[in-house]
């Protein structure tokens, strides 16, 4: 079934992102899965990388993840040895995280999929055109530093 044209709705920058990011998303979710990674999960081990080692709480704050969600996350990737939760070197009532080194070779191969996968997104358009495009991006989702 194709889909009805509704040209107003499908002018909108808005709806535009929208449909690029639910692209992207899944392009990325199918390389992830091809290393038994979900999208969270991957956030989680990049996150804890940057961070470590970091206290179950500020990680959440960082990513923005329901406290309930991350413990089920960080309970997934301990349990595959990914990451290690030990008390808080500076405050021992708190759980701090890090990577494990199976971790760091797993999120390594994540990173390289994922990548894949966005060159894949941004095949359209040429090397400058990415460029801009990245700068753009950055400018209207109001993250650029």
């Amino acid at each position: 079934m194709s889909e009805a044209p509704l040209p107003a709705i499908r002018s909108l920058p808005s709806w535009l992102l929208g449909r690029a990011a639910a692209r992207g998303r899944a392009l990325v979710a199918e390389a992830l899965a091809g290393q038994d990674m979900r999208m969270w999960h991957h956030v989680v081990l990049s996150a804890v990388r940057d961070l470590a080692p970091v206290a179950q709480a500020d990680l959440g704050r960082g990513i923005r993840l329901d406290p309930k969600d991350l413990v089920g996350v960080l309970n997934d990737l301990q349990a595959a040895g990914l990451v290690v939760r030990e008390p808080d070197p500076k405050d021992r009532r708190k759980n701090a995280v890090s990577l494990t080194e199976p971790g760091a070779r797993l999120l390594k191969r994540c990173e390289k999929a994922a990548r894949a996968a966005n060159d894949e997104l941004l095949a359209p358009l040429s090397a400058a055109e990415r460029e801009q495009f990245m700068e753009m991006l950055l400018r209207i989702s109001a993250t650029a530093e």
